[in-house]
């Protein structure tokens, strides 16, 4: 098992725009740099197909479903039996990780891997996003498709669209005022800035919502989020004294916000980013950019599967107990055809993540300053 670090692509200055700005020089990648493999997935497919690893998993998910209703019961019954006591901030940060991993399977639900039908698999993934973490479905399937069928393709996957981290060397070397301070050190400020992403998924989602543009499931999303803040806001502000109960909103968006992007940040970012015209095949585009996770089983209950990257970009409707196995098949084709396939240990992939923001924000600072002095401030 190895682990493939992305390399700097060779491009034209056509094909490749990038800013000039800093010590760094970003550059996308071609056709020309990742080759076609003929026929790959439609081997890669057949052989998944032979294996039944297409197939539903009902009983995983039924199980998952009810391991996580007894969790929501147990923070419910500890959130009354604790009373006034500051120990309610375990009780929120508990429930910060227990509405993560309900995201996990309204995400698994929005990519029609647990119920037979695409219509009941919507359904589900809008009562537990919307009903239960209090986020978009909507908005989140409109961004995330967009992702999944253009990962790290400038100008087409929104999760390398600039935000308050700029994952861009020319986003970053935009930058002004209070941004431009957080982009020169974006990499170290990451995951301390994780612990707003919450509140920021929850914002995004209403802004969309209540937008313009047409919206599907607007006034069922409406509903189940204003359902949902009634519940949640009337238990706390009710049966706690208001400093305490704000403490613990704070405390269990911020868990949430750091699960949430620390299980997300290692898919791609580090990754290579490719050209905004490229005109690329399935299987390369998918498997190049993605990177997988190390770890097993305990990976994929900690992120919901999204350990098996590669895998889920090339099968985003395979049931989570079958990634595993489909990886073998993945894996092997790789090696076969010397297609590089990334894997590394949820810590390194960290470190490379910091890292990438960090050579992306010298985009952001004097323009004059010395290279040499940039590359030791990495080193």
């Amino acid at each position: 098992m190895t682990t493939i670090a992305p390399r700097p692509s060779p491009a034209s200055p056509a094909e490749a725009p990038a800013s000039t700005l800093g010590p760094i020089r970003q550059t996308y990648a071609t056709a020309e740099t990742f080759p076609p493999v003929a026929r790959a997935y439609t081997q890669v497919s057949q052989a998944a197909k032979e294996l039944g690893l297409l197939r539903r998993a009902p009983v995983f998910y039924a199980l998952v479903g009810t391991a996580l209703t007894i969790a929501l019961a147990g923070c419910v019954a500890g959130f009354v039996l604790l009373g006034h006591s500051w120990f309610q901030l375990l009780i929120a940060a508990a429930l910060g990780v227990v509405l993560t991993q309900v995201a996990f399977l309204a995400h698994e639900a929005a990519h029609r891997q647990i119920l037979s039908s695409g219509r009941a698999n919507d359904r589900l993934a809008r009562i537990l996003a919307a009903g239960v973490v209090g986020i978009s479905y909507a908005w989140w399937d409109s961004k995330h498709s967009r992702h999944h069928a253009n990962p790290n393709r400038v100008g087409k996957d929104p999760d390398i669209e600039v935000d308050t981290v700029s994952f861009l060397t020319e986003d970053a070397a935009q930058a002004r005022g209070i941004r431009r301070l957080i982009t020169r050190r974006q990499g170290w400020l990451f995951f301390p800035l994780l612990t707003l992403e919450g509140l920021n998924l929850h914002a995004l989602g209403l802004r969309h919502l209540f937008s313009r543009q047409p919206v599907k499931g607007r006034g069922v999303e409406l509903a189940l989020i204003g359902a949902r803040f009634a519940i949640v806001a009337g238990a706390l502000f009710v049966f706690l004294p208001v400093g305490m109960a704000f403490a613990f909103l704070g405390v269990q968006l911020a868990v949430f916000g750091v699960y949430m992007g620390a299980s997300f940040a290692p898919n791609h970012k580090g990754m290579p980013i490719i050209a905004e015209g490229a005109r690329l095949d399935f299987f390369s585009k998918q498997v190049r950019t993605s990177r997988n996770i190390r770890g097993g089983w305990w990976a994929t209950a900690l992120l919901g599967g999204l350990n098996y990257q590669v895998e889920h970009h090339l099968f985003p409707s395979m049931a989570r107990p079958h990634l595993s196995k489909v990886r073998v098949v993945v894996h092997a084709f790789c090696e076969t055809h010397d297609v590089p396939y990334t894997e590394t240990s949820l810590w390194r992939s960290y470190a490379i993540v910091i890292d990438y923001l960090n050579r992306v924000g010298l985009a952001a600072r004097d323009p004059f300053d010395c290279p040499m002095v940039g590359q030791y401030r990495r080193a």
